[in-house]
């Protein structure tokens, strides 16, 4: 199956972008979204958190409160590595077997920190960034989660450079300050055609 890894800085748009390509018949694996399901009330890493970090980053429902780890985690980066210690190898085992299941056109792997974990160049055939400028994913975060500017620009500085992400780009997908959702739209449909097109001729 051919294979796409999508990829985008906090507020970027790229899950907007994935949304896009389900609709049109891609199948899609948002390795953000397992993480989320792994760290639910019930979720399979939470007995694992509970007991590293301890019960309080773990919010009354049994979800993981995640400003708490948040705090945590930027507070102590050796705690941020203990966190995907535990994290990663569950979201690798979920995404590989969704993979197999998978069916569609094409299938999109949905990964925030594709460039900065260095290991998804040999595992897709495209790399696709969603590209946006740091003032404009600055201003879409405080819109949709209240986070201050503070706040955001710590979890930015954990991320990829812009200029990371598009030196490892295959494709490009702009959504900056300017761009309406139908613009997004037809420059989605623009990779979309032509990821069909070389998913026919691999065969």
């Amino acid at each position: 199956m051919y294979k796409i890894g999508l990829t985008g800085g906090i507020g970027s748009g790229k899950s907007r972008v994935a949304d896009f390509f389900q609709e049109w018949g891609a199948a899609v694996i948002d390795t953000d979204q397992i993480a989320h399901e792994l760290t639910a009330a019930g979720g399979a890493a939470i007995d694992a958190i509970r007991e590293r970090f301890g019960p309080g980053v773990i919010a009354p429902d049994g979800s993981l409160n995640r400003r708490s780890m948040r705090d945590l985690v930027f507070s102590d980066p050796a705690a941020r590595g203990r966190l995907e210690a535990i994290i990663h190898p569950m979201i690798g085992v979920v995404t590989q077997e969704r993979a197999y299941q998978a069916q569609g056109c094409y299938l999109v792997f949905v990964v925030p920190l594709l460039v900065e974990s260095g290991r998804w160049r040999d595992r897709v055939d495209r790399i696709c960034v969603v590209d946006c400028d740091p003032a404009t994913q600055v201003a879409r975060v405080q819109a949709r989660s209240g986070l201050t500017p503070e706040a955001i620009a710590r979890i930015m500085s954990v991320q990829a450079s812009r200029k990371d992400r598009l030196a490892l780009a295959d494709d490009v997908v702009l959504n900056d300050a300017h761009t309406t959702l139908a613009q997004l739209e037809q420059r989605a449909c623009v990779v979309h055609k032509r990821w069909c097109s070389s998913a026919r001729q691999r065969g």
